[in-house]
Formats: structure tokens, C-alpha cells, sequence
């Protein structure tokens, strides 16, 4: 499953298994009405609290998953959705792991369907995926969305008031020394009902000591506070004021022959997937419109002489058809010149109206191949879009060729 895709059940017991390799997983299942809320700390289902109504928790001792069974026959009518998380045990970011989760009937064992969330940083802890009821019948969604603060956030998001011990107070740091702001988290956090009851977390595992490390990559970001400059696979949600960007955006793609060379023809396409990454159609120099106009290509620059854009695809968001989940946006050398002979080889993504600049990806170095994927959107379970910058290099002078590259990067 990709981020959003969905997939039917075909039974009404399904165990949703959660592991990650070399790393102990703690699970969780909340209960959620149609407000995105629990009802009460009974709907929230954890190692500490296994059981709830239709919902229940096994610990997988260390050496295999946790596991969330939900019996969606037993779940109360008032539930809308049942959202399976996860969190590092001893807490921190998911920065070099790799979750999947597994879902299968809880009879028979059969798998239904796997999710894996891709290119995680900061985050520490996850909603992976959601059982969710619609029009009578329940479906399996991926996730994949991410929290900064640990499962108490994700708890709080949803309505549980966490009752946890206070920390206590730091000592102030000196003048000379500024402390890093903390990461956000992907998603806001909301205040919990007046009066729900609290869930007692253990206290959270006091920090090492402080030692010298490297700055983690950053988290998602979105556009509030202006245009955003993205490096190799870092991701921006294209949301501004709170709002999803639903309006029409405009990819433009540029190139220069490196200094010494001569002229080089690249083509500039785009790849639309459906929920199991499955190819749609290709928008390029030989079909400049595809989805009913939804994307349009601006035809074929043959030098990639001038300054500015070389190439622009325009993506009407709110035209794409329902099944379009994904979009892969790549470069290729139509004549076989490799991409370590191009300079200044970039992206970047427009509001179509105005004209303004969103996100820029520039591709610094590149290797001795034919095609190049630049950068990826992936539609989210919220509707909302989010840019990822890719620079993968791949041996295709064609956009036919980069179909399964595509894919494969979803």
C-alpha cells in the first residue's frame, strides 16, 4: 500500500501486526467517534490497557510484533475508525527505521494487505494505519502520519487526557548557549475534552546524557512561512494557513550544459500511480496533456539554452481523478548525453496563478546515467498533498523507461 490507498476487508477479524527490524515497537489502538475523538480512556488500547470495546492489544514479548485485533462486528456503532500507532520502546525518533505493517485475518492468517512508511526523520511516533467503517462496509487505509512528541501526542491529539508524572525543572542554560528549538509535529496537537478521564503512560525514560551528534534531517514542513528549500528526500506538506493547497501548481524543471559542453536535450515528464502504484499514464513532450487536461506539459526544450525554466508540467490538483494517489516527476537525456555532464539541474514547484514560488529542489552533482527521478507528490489520506525531493539516477532516456523507477520510489 501506498500513503492513502485503501483496501477493502474481506473478514470481519483482522490483526494489524507492527514490527520494525533490530527495533522493539510499542502499538497502540484508539477508538475514534466521528469527531476524530475518543469517547472516554477506555477506547484507548495500549500494552497498559489490552483490552477495549472490539479493539484488543498483544504484546509480542520482545520478539515479534504487537499486535491490534479488531473484531469490527464488536465495535460500538458510535466508532468511526480505529487508528493503529506506533513508537520506539525507550523512546526516540524513527530516523534509520523502517516499520511495516502487516494486515491479516485474525482467524486465518491470511495477509491482506502491508504498508511501510518511507523517508521518516524526527518523528517518534506514527499513526500507521486505520480501520475505518464506510457505507456499512470497513476498509484498511495507510497512514504513515507522524507525531514529534512521542505516543503521549498522539494520545492528546485524539482526546486522551495523559496523566503523566512532571518532569523536572532544567536548569537554565547559559547566555552564551542557545538550545535548538524542538522538532514540530507533523500534525497540531488538540487539548483534550473537558473531563476525559486520564491514561496512565509510564513515565517516559529518562535522557542520556548529552553528547555531540549530527543534526537530524528535518521533518515534514508546510508552506506558512514562505517558500522552502528542500535537499535530497526531505518532504513538504503542500498545506498553508492550516488549509490544503487544492489549486493548480506548475513543476518547472531546468537545466545547463556543464561548463565546457555543448547543448543537451532533456526531457521533462511526469508519472501518474494509483493506490498500488499503479501506472495511470505518462504526461511528455510526445502527449502534453493527459487525466482530461488535469496535467499539461509545455512542450519540448531541446538545448535547455536560457536562463529559467527549461520545461513546465501543470498540475491542476483538485482535476486529478480520485484513483491518482502519486506523481513522479522525472528528467531524461532523450540523446545520451549522461547527467554528469549537466549543471545546475533543479525543480521546483509554483502556484499556477500567481506565479510564487513554493518549494525548490536543486540537484547538485550528478552521475553518469541517462535519467533522473526529481521529486515525487503523494496524495494523503487527509486529501492533502506532500512534495518529497527524490535525485535518484536511474539508466532510461525515456519516460516509458522510468515508469517501474517510479513506482518502486512511491
Amino acid at each position: 500500500m501506498t500513503p492513502g490507498s485503501n483496501v477493502p476487508l474481506s473478514v470481519p477479524r483482522v490483526a494489524v501486526d507492527v514490527a520494525a527490524p533490530s527495533a522493539r515497537l510499542d502499538v497502540s489502538g484508539l477508538l475514534l467517534t466521528g469527531d476524530g475523538k475518543v469517547r472516554s480512556d477506555d477506547d484507548f488500547v495500549f500494552y497498559n490497557q489490552p483490552q477495549g470495546p472490539g479493539v484488543t492489544h498483544r504484546s509480542g514479548g520482545g520478539s515479534g510484533p504487537d499486535t491490534i485485533t479488531v473484531d469490527t462486528a464488536a465495535v460500538p456503532a458510535g466508532i468511526e475508525k480505529i487508528v493503529v500507532t506506533a513508537s520506539l520502546d525507550g523512546g526516540g525518533p524513527f530516523a534509520g527505521t523502517t516499520p511495516t505493517a502487516t494486515v491479516r485475518g485474525a482467524d486465518d492468517g491470511s495477509v491482506i494487505a502491508t504498508f511501510t512508511p518511507t523517508g521518516l526523520g524526527p518523528e517518534t511516533a506514527l499513526v500507521v494505519v486505520e480501520v475505518y467503517r464506510r457505507g456499512g462496509a470497513w476498509k484498511v487505509r495507510a497512514v504513515g502520519q507522524g507525531y514529534a512528541d512521542g505516543l503521549a501526542g498522539i494520545a492528546t491529539d485524539f482526546g486522551v487526557n495523559v496523566d503523566e508524572p512532571a518532569a523536572p525543572a532544567a536548569p537554565a542554560p547559559a547566555a552564551s548557549v542557545s538550545a535548538p528549538p524542538p522538532p514540530a509535529a507533523a500534525m497540531p496537537s488538540a487539548p483534550p475534552p473537558t473531563g476525559a478521564p486520564a491514561a496512565h503512560l509510564p513515565p517516559p525514560p529518562a535522557a542520556p546524557p548529552a553528547s555531540p551528534a549530527p543534526a537530524a534531517a528535518p521533518g515534514k514542513v508546510n508552506l506558512d512561512k514562505g517558500r522552502v528549500n528542500l535537499r535530497k528526500n526531505e518532504t513538504v506538506s503542500l498545506v498553508k494557513a492550516g488549509r490544503p493547497l487544492l489549486t493548480s501548481v506548475r513543476m518547472g524543471l531546468g537545466w545547463e550544459p556543464a561548463f565546457g559542453g555543448r547543448d543537451i536535450d532533456l526531457d521533462a515528464s511526469v508519472i501518474a500511480y494509483g493506490p498500488q502504484r499503479n501506472h495511470i499514464a505518462t504526461c511528455y513532450f510526445g502527449k502534453l496533456a493527459i487525466l482530461n487536461g488535469a496535467v499539461q506539459h509545455s512542450g519540448d526544450n531541446l538545448t535547455g539554452a536560457g536562463s529559467g525554466d527549461d520545461e513546465t508540467i501543470t498540475v491542476h490538483l483538485g482535476g486529478l481523478p480520485p484513483e491518482v494517489t502519486g506523481l513522479v516527476f522525472t528528467v531524461n537525456s532523450y540523446s545520451g548525453q549522461k547527467f554528469n555532464k549537466v549543471a545546475k539541474a533543479y525543480c521546483r514547484l509554483l502556484d499556477a496563478g500567481s506565479g510564487e514560488e513554493l518549494v525548490r529542489f536543486d540537484l547538485t552533482g550528478g552521475e553518469a546515467r541517462t535519467g533522473v527521478l526529481m521529486a515525487k507528490l503523494i496524495k494523503q489520506f487527509s486529501g492533502e498533498w506532500e512534495m518529497t525531493a527524490m535525485g535518484d539516477f536511474v539508466d532510461s532516456r525515456t519516460a516509458k523507461g522510468m515508469v517501474k523507477p517510479g513506482a518502486s520510489a512511491l
